[in-house]
């Protein structure tokens, strides 16, 4: 028989893998924890269901081969991308897509850092129109602008007209019927309708950067260039990363001037790789698996050029 003394030692004792709390379960650490990833969900599950879901469906498509529905596995599987090595229109759109991104992307940068530091002097009057009207562009409608532009580089338009008026050329020049000029009309479009957006971001990061470190350059006998190119670019490095970044993304997968001011002509000579992408899936005879393989090799090319500039750009200690 147990004593009283020894069931009541039992009880009172704590089984031998207890462990005392040492506070509540919910934390204040933990709620702040639990409250992020709450917040963060959501536009996880979105991302995952309308961007990398469709990844992974255009990954299969690529690997398969026919028509509509009728689809099957290629024989090899990497057939479509065996097939971009010989495909002549498509080395042409790239070559085409390359010659926008090497033209436009550092004009459209280099403009945009110089008006944005016309438009960040403290003297200038009208500050709020300037901006304005510079940032319009690329809120404008895609149809509208690309209406204007055809209107303007047409055969008997105002660019014709204002060339002959003073005297550069004698007759009229067919801009979107010839492969070069063709070329250049979209790349003057995409300046047109872009530098002033990418002027935005320099202008605030231009505003972020303390005035002290300025005035000490020029205290110690900085010139305007040298205060410029010593003091204030080391401070937009990241923002000239950001920008790079972005608008290389922008132009590598280009469709909207390519197709609403050329249609990719003449003869493919200004298409897009987006754009001959789309006539793949969706017009005259759909290849929907032979179009992923050539969405495939967009996506590569973005991402080694983000991360190649991303390795250059991050000069962090």
């Amino acid at each position: 028989m147990t004593s009283d003394g020894a069931r009541r030692r039992r009880r009172d004792s704590p089984p031998p893998d207890f462990t005392p709390r040492t506070g509540p379960w919910l934390s204040t650490a933990r709620r702040r924890n639990l409250t992020g990833w709450g917040f963060l969900l959501p536009a996880a599950l979105l991302i995952t269901l309308f961007s990398f879901v469709p990844m992974i469906q255009a990954f299969v498509l690529a690997l398969q081969t026919g028509r509509g529905a009728r689809l099957g596995w290629a024989e090899p599987l990497w057939m479509n991308f065996e097939r971009l090595l010989h495909d002549e229109i498509f080395k042409l759109t790239m070559f085409n897509t390359v010659f926008y991104l090497v033209i436009q992307v550092p004009i459209m940068l280099i403009l945009a850092m110089v008006l944005a530091n016309l438009l960040n002097d403290p003297k200038l009057r009208f500050k709020a129109a300037w901006r304005t009207m510079i940032f319009l562009p690329c809120a404008v409608s895609l149809v509208s602008y690309s209406l204007v532009f055809r209107t303007m580089f047409a055969t008997d338009g105002l660019v014709n007209d204002a060339l002959m008026g003073i005297g550069l050329m004698q007759e009229p020049l067919n801009w979107l019927g010839e492969p070069w000029t063709a070329r250049f009309v979209i790349i003057i479009g995409l300046l047109w309708r872009w530098t002033g957006y990418n002027m935005i971001f320099f202008l605030a990061a231009l505003q972020n950067i303390d005035p002290s470190s300025l005035e000490a350059a020029r205290i110690d006998g900085a010139g305007s260039f040298k205060t410029f190119w010593y003091v204030t670019m080391p401070q937009l490095r990241p923002m000239i990363v950001l920008t790079g970044i972005l608008s290389i993304n922008g132009t590598l997968q280009l469709f909207d001037e390519s197709w609403a001011l050329t249609k990719g002509g003449p003869a493919y000579t200004s298409m897009s790789m987006s754009h001959y992408l789309y006539e793949l899936a969706f017009l005259k005879n759909p290849n929907v698996g032979y179009a992923s393989a050539i969405s495939y090799v967009i996506l590569i090319l973005v991402a080694v050029l983000a991360f190649i500039q991303m390795r250059a750009g991050d000069r962090r200690d």
